[in-house]
């Protein structure tokens, strides 16, 4: 999997749809074939997945103990919602009215990339989010994330 970079601004049209950005959809190349997923965030927001992404997601979540009830409870909310998104012949996907509202998202979105997934937030939220972490916290947080790592991705010895 490449993971994806980018961050668009999108629009909703009435009907709940968004067209997928050309430079989003470049790095999709299986989207039209395949199409993606869309699931509720862990922070009110909703993330999209390539099918090949969410199957292996799936395959982690079928390894959990279904005998335990707080495996059943987390499989039973992230499951809820999760919804395939197929491209129409505008390159247009259609949004669950329900997740849209999970996430409060009115007709401004932003679509942030996140490694090998999209997280879809509505403008102020993403923006509120993003102005949050000051430049001096998210230095302090690159450090205690990042610092013991090498350029390798490994942890230094």
């Amino acid at each position: 999997m490449n993971f994806l970079i980018g961050e668009y601004e999108c629009k909703l049209d009435t009907k709940g749809r968004m067209v997928v950005p050309a430079g989003l959809k470049r790095q999709l190349p299986d989207v039209e074939r395949e199409g993606l997923v869309v699931n509720r965030g862990f922070e009110r927001n909703l993330v999209i997945y390539t099918r090949t992404e969410w199957n292996k997601i799936l395959k982690q979540l079928s390894r959990l103990n279904q005998f335990q009830t707080k495996n059943r409870e987390f499989v039973r909310k992230f499951m809820s919602g999760a919804t395939e998104l197929m491209l129409d012949s505008a390159g247009r996907v259609l949004l669950p009215k329900s997740l849209l509202e999970y996430a409060e998202i009115g007709s401004e979105l932003v679509l942030a990339c996140n490694l090998e997934k999209i997280e879809v937030w509505s403008k102020p939220k993403y923006e509120e989010q993003m102005v949050a972490l000051s430049e001096e916290d998210f230095s302090d947080l690159a450090e205690q994330v990042m610092g013991g790592f090498d350029m390798e991705g490994g942890l230094d010895g």
